[in-house]
């Protein structure tokens, strides 16, 4: 792992999209924070001034566009079959972890979440207090940017998962805060984790270069102020992300658009974003 590969720079985004989260159904008052609160009153007049002027989506808009379609696909996964362990990095304050896990606990259900050590303790705290952690769903320290180690991926789900069990990892908002180099070995990571399972899907959010006109870009570059670094935007089209993901080791990969989801919940505004969803399998 290089030095600037690291993931704790993301963490006051997680105070925002917490707040999302909660504002618009899909979450807790135990994982709404002030800093939230504030983060959010004080990124509303940008929010208004880019839809306005670039008349897309914004942020908030493109937030709740991924999280449900993630919640759609990895729903579908679980209920056929495929799926009865899920492993989520670096969720931050998103309540995934315990909707899905109330919702499938009676299909068996695990699904732990893994997040940088302070975080995850914090994480933790805020959900015994309300009594939302269930057996079924643990809170650990996880660090997708190395390969060995307490904390590695690798080594939290031969601790924590059950081998003959179908298994999702989710990454969400992860993919653009990395660089082309950490974010493949990240994807190589997650790609032989999953191989080690009978059946193995992977499911993240990702804008593309290709889908970014200049209005979108200086709205990256705001979001990368915000979250204290730089933010990435890969891949010249869906083929060539599709190449690298299998290059990565995952058998399939497609790119999921939010237009396509309308029976997911996605309300109509949140459709037109740029954001895709990667569906993948080892």
């Amino acid at each position: 792992m290089t030095a600037d590969a690291d993931t704790s720079r993301i963490s006051p985004t997680a105070h925002y999209t917490g707040y999302v989260w909660w504002r618009n159904g899909l979450s807790y008052d135990a994982l709404r924070t002030p800093l939230g609160r504030a983060l959010y009153a004080a990124l509303a007049p940008a929010n208004a001034v880019y839809r306005r002027v670039a008349r897309r989506a914004d942020l908030e808009q493109l937030l709740l566009a991924r999280h449900r379609i993630i919640d759609h696909r990895l729903a579908a996964a679980i209920e056929a079959g495929r799926v009865r362990q899920v492993v989520e990095i670096a969720g931050g304050l998103s309540a995934r972890g315990v909707r899905m896990a109330a919702r499938y606990r009676d299909r068996g259900l695990v699904y732990v979440e893994g997040d940088l050590p302070d975080m995850a303790e914090a994480k933790r705290a805020r959900l015994a207090r309300a009594g939302l952690l269930a057996d079924n769903h643990r809170v650990v320290p996880l660090n997708a940017l190395v390969d060995d180690g307490d904390h590695s991926l690798r080594t939290v789900a031969g601790r924590l998962l059950d081998p003959t069990a179908g298994t999702a990892i989710v990454t969400e908002g992860l993919t653009a805060y990395f660089a082309p180099d950490v974010l493949a070995g990240m994807w190589q990571r997650i790609a032989a984790c999953l191989s080690a399972f009978p059946a193995g899907l992977y499911l993240a959010d990702i804008i593309l270069g290709s889908d970014a006109g200049p209005a979108r870009r200086a709205f990256g570059r705001a979001l990368g102020w915000f979250a204290r670094g730089d933010v990435y935007l890969h891949f010249s089209g869906p083929d060539e992300c599709i190449q690298r993901l299998r290059a990565c080791g995952f058998a399939t990969a497609e790119l999921l658009h939010p237009a396509d989801f309308a029976s997911a919940g996605v309300p109509e505004p949140d459709r037109g974003h740029i954001v895709r969803v990667i569906e993948a399998t080892t």
